[in-house]
């Protein structure tokens, strides 16, 4: 296993739109380990394979704090949503940043296991918010672009400042 470099808000490869996984290999297997890895190590609860560069319809999610839950969702669709909730999300491409943003409570997703079975999930909460979160990521949009222009703008400077204090 590996861990790889997540990509980081404005890095255009974000905004790439993921393409369908035809066929669950051992190539596949390997990626989600290396995400799962990646994901706990970060420490996170979700991440998307665009966010680490690789731009396949796979999405990784645990929301248990004892981090033994792990769901894989490939070739995740949404079936179903409904009612409304706002909630405060971050990301790993976009460290240290924490908004609101409005999204469907309760979710039914359709998608493959790591095995390729398909497989059907009824979500809600938390785990409904974040698989909505990396299935954004998917079709190639960050969540702060649910923001206002305002926010939007106010986040990049706080980006451009944590970089150069990196630096």
């Amino acid at each position: 296993m590996a861990l790889l470099p997540i990509l980081r808000y404005p890095d255009p490869r974000l905004h790439k739109v993921a393409a369908k996984i035809t066929q669950v290999d051992d190539n596949i297997r390997k990626l989600i380990k290396d995400m799962t890895e990646t994901m706990y190590a970060a420490p996170g609860v979700g991440l998307a394979a665009t966010q680490v560069n690789v731009h396949k319809r796979l999405i990784i999610v645990d929301i248990a704090e004892t981090r033994d839950q792990l769901k894989v969702l490939i070739n995740p669709e949404i079936l179903d949503a409904s009612g409304e909730a706002d909630c405060e999300e971050g990301c790993l491409s976009v460290p240290g940043i924490y908004e609101k943003v409005r999204r469907a409570e309760r979710i039914k997703v359709s998608a493959q296991d790591q095995d390729g079975k398909l497989f059907k999930l009824d979500a809600e909460g938390l785990l409904a918010v974040c698989i909505q979160h990396e299935m954004d990521h998917l079709e190639g949009r960050v969540f702060v672009e649910y923001l206002s222009r305002l926010k939007q703008q106010r986040i990049m400077a706080r980006l451009r400042k944590q970089e150069r204090a990196a630096m």
